[in-house]
């Protein structure tokens, strides 16, 4: 019976903790959005860092097309397995493909208080715009720290230098 009683006193305490731990959190549905290929720690600094933020974290992966038209590039990873990828962790609530970099128009589907977007990108003209174009729509972009380091780009070269079949 005493068991019992710690176990209930446990869940109790665990309930309150995710309560205030809501509270604590500025915005309620948060969203971020990449081309999570090669998906690296960088990638994952971003997701939980705003995760953090929100009640509820949902992520646009860039479609192959998107990136290839923005980027230039193929990705190594297709659309697919990067969206199941960010899909699979905890944080996330749920992850999608997008065609679009541009937010305002997610926002009509996903209706975000905030973007997160790692803070290299802060004083780019399409982030600029991002922010201008979210106000009317009751959004914000919140910069994240960036992981530096790391990246996909960066990953590219060392893995043919590292991986021998």
């Amino acid at each position: 019976m005493g068991i019992n009683l710690v176990d209930e006193a446990q869940a109790q305490l665990r309930a309150v903790s995710s309560t205030c731990e809501s509270i604590l959190r500025p915005f309620r549905i948060g969203y971020t959005q990449g081309t999570f290929d090669m998906f690296h720690v960088g990638h994952l600094n971003l997701i939980e860092g705003a995760a953090r933020l929100c009640d509820v974290l949902y992520v646009g992966v860039n479609s192959d097309e998107l990136v290839e038209a923005y980027k230039g590039k193929r990705t190594v990873v297709c659309e697919e397995n990067r969206c199941r990828i960010v899909a699979a962790l905890g944080c996330v609530a749920s992850a999608c493909i997008v065609s679009t970099l541009d937010k305002a128009v997610i926002h009509k589907s996903i209706p975000f208080e905030a973007v997160f977007i790692g803070d290299d990108w802060k004083g780019d003209e399409r982030w600029i715009k991002t922010e201008q174009d979210l106000i009317p729509l009751g959004a914000q972009v919140v910069y994240l720290p960036h992981t530096s380091g790391v990246s996909s780009t960066g990953l590219r070269g060392k893995v043919s230098s590292r991986v021998r079949e």
